[in-house]
């Protein structure tokens, strides 16, 4: 397995996770996921172990909480070999501060996650979402104080906006709190706006990007084609209703250049579209996912080989689309600056 470094920090990272949103099933948006038990769970991480996939990515909400349960359930004795990747912000309760990334929050959340995960620290904390009502300076020294504690060993975000992950970092900066070291954001052949500005931003900050969903909200497996559309019993028809936008001529233009691709390398369509990911610049880390065995052995053999620059490119093109403004007209420019300065010399 690859390791990389966790953006700017020390820490190094296996280039995939395992994602644990199929554990529990534990309400009905949850069971279309997956409906992993103890047993199973504890199967599948014995396998990524084995195959060098050492971190495990969860969240409070994932099942309400019995996610994080499995799978705490299922790496008792197995502490010391793997990673815990976890996220809390969105709402847990009914109550005024069951929610969001105030210190009231926060503190109680980690309490109850280290519970349900029978472990002492968590060695990387994410937000969830931004939390707009709380000021970040509260939210930093609270996980400042969590970091001092040793119940956290590093932060990140998740879904931030570029404006106000760049906020929390300059206030890190400022008043010498942890800095976000990772990114957790939506990514993938289908839905490339993470290049828009979030990736400028982590490559000039040193944040790294964990990838979930690399796949399109199961997308870009190649069971979806032109006349075949998704089945009962996948994400893709249980709850079409949720997940990204696309249109459906594009996704069918990427699928048909995996094809290619994935013919030329003997590889799967989903091991293909992983692979580009992989190939990125700010990535550091890919969460796959799988219901069972079979499905996990495959995502894991998106590692250990490289598409080649003519591969990439094929798959950049077919998966191309308009940016939003301001990006196209600040690439518009930087293209033609770059043109002046070749015909300067």
């Amino acid at each position: 397995m690859e390791y990389r470094r966790l953006g700017a920090s020390g820490l190094r990272v296996p280039a995939l996770s395992f994602g644990t949103a199929t554990f529990g099933g534990g309400n009905d948006f949850f069971a279309a996921w997956g409906a992993t038990d103890a047993q199973g769970a504890t199967r599948l991480i014995d396998i990524c172990l084995d195959h060098g996939v050492a971190m495990f990515d969860s969240a409070d909400v994932y099942s309400n909480g019995l996610a994080e349960e499995i799978l705490g359930a299922a790496i008792k004795g197995k502490r010391e070999r793997l990673l815990i990747s976890t996220k809390g912000t969105f709402p847990m309760g009914e109550g005024a501060n069951d929610f969001g990334s105030s210190r009231q929050h926060l503190i109680d959340t980690v309490e109850k996650q280290l519970k349900r995960l029978g472990t002492d620290r968590i060695d990387l904390y994410q937000l969830h979402g931004q939390d707009y009502n709380t000021p970040v300076e509260e939210t930093l020294a609270t996980l400042d104080e969590l970091v001092r504690q040793g119940k956290i060993r590093y932060i990140g975000g998740s879904n931030f906006s570029g404006w106000h992950l760049m906020k929390s970092l300059a206030a890190a900066d400022r008043h010498g709190f942890p800095r976000h070291v990772a990114h957790q954001v939506y990514y993938s052949l289908l839905n490339r706006d993470y290049e828009w500005e979030l990736l400028p931003l982590g490559l000039d900050q040193g944040v790294g990007a964990v990838v979930w969903s690399p796949l399109g909200w199961g997308k870009l497996t190649g069971k979806i084609r032109r006349g075949q559309p998704a089945k009962p019993g996948t994400r893709a028809h249980d709850i079409a209703g949720t997940g990204p936008h696309y249109e459906e001529e594009r996704l069918h233009r990427i699928v048909d250049a995996l094809d290619v691709v994935a013919k030329e390398t003997g590889k799967t369509i989903t091991q293909v579209a992983l692979n580009w990911l992989l190939q990125q610049p700010t990535v550091a880390n890919v969460i796959i996912g799988a219901r069972n065995e079979e499905q996990l052995v495959a995502n894991i053999g998106a590692v250990g080989w490289a598409l080649t620059e003519a591969q990439v490119k094929a798959l950049d093109e077919a998966s191309e689309v308009q940016p939003a403004y301001p990006v196209w007209h600040q690439r518009d420019f930087t293209m033609l600056n770059e043109r002046r300065q070749r015909e300067r010399y």
